[in-house]
């Protein structure tokens, strides 16, 4: 069984330094590290190199996003560990206003694979999120869901070869994850660029959603100048108690969405 998750959050972003920034795979919203995220991403990298062997992630699910997957680089080489890319664990957009399009989906693995090697395409994602964006509580339920079949299915198809698991993710998504794995759903967290948060199975723990303790939450002590920028979910802007809508990636609007919430169910596990 799996006994410790990781979660990290990706390092810092080239577009809140630069406005020119391009994204490498031309995915709109999709910036790469800035020169100190990637060197956040090192120290992320040496902070689980230094912990002991039997501790150590041996398996890691990024978002599909470059920069969650730059962040994953360095430690999938240092440990000589596969980065498995994981659609569930992507970044959140709030609704999409109304006849603007839809938000950004990142390609698959398989194409990913062109710019990270370390990507082992063999893992289906077992979650898309809709690209028509959430509100706060569906991005609670899209944590739970992949939680709840993420778990069971690294066990089923590995059987006890992974009992250490690292997931990088965005702010947003790595808070409600903490809360999901807590069972706390209101538990304040503010999340910093390569912080980490380690959680340690509960012994005689069924299930998954609060079934873990914390060891750590959102730690940046690994980090030489600690966790930058840190987001909550206090951040997001609120009007006459919803979130504010977000506009469509331009060129969109006649598409029309596909293959979004989960993949598997707990019946095929």
């Amino acid at each position: 069984m799996i006994e410790t998750i990781y979660i990290a959050r990706h390092g810092f972003r080239l577009n809140w330094i630069n406005t020119n920034w391009k994204s490498p795979t031309g995915l709109p919203r999709d910036p790469p590290l800035a020169a100190y995220g990637e060197v956040q991403a090192q120290e992320l990298a040496a902070y689980f190199l230094a912990i002991p062997e039997e501790n150590r992630p041996t398996i890691i699910l990024s978002s599909p996003y470059y920069r969650c997957l730059q962040t994953s680089k360095p430690t999938s080489q240092a440990l000589e560990v596969p980065i498995y890319v994981e659609h569930g664990l992507s970044e959140w957009y709030s609704p999409v206003a109304p006849g603007t399009g839809l938000h950004p989906r990142p390609s698959s693995a398989a194409v990913m694979q062109t710019y990270f090697s370390e990507i082992d395409p063999s893992w289906s994602s077992i979650w898309y999120p809709t690209r028509r964006g959430e509100e706060v509580e569906a991005l609670h339920e899209r944590a739970n869901g992949v939680l709840d079949l993420l778990v069971p299915e690294i066990e089923r198809r590995f059987g006890d070869k992974h009992k250490n698991i690292l997931l990088v993710s965005h702010a947003a998504t790595v808070i409600v994850l903490c809360r999901a794995l807590l069972a706390q759903p209101d538990l304040p967290l503010r999340v910093g660029c390569c912080s980490i948060s380690e959680f340690s199975r509960k012994s005689g723990a069924s299930g998954v959603l609060g079934s873990w303790e914390a060891k750590a939450l959102v730690s940046g002590s690994h980090l030489k100048e600690g966790a930058s920028r840190d987001w909550g979910l206090e951040d997001i802007q609120i009007a006459n108690g919803k979130v504010v809508s977000d506009t469509g990636v331009p060129g969109t609007q006649e598409e029309e969405e596909d293959n979004c919430g989960p993949q598997i169910h707990r019946s095929s596990l």
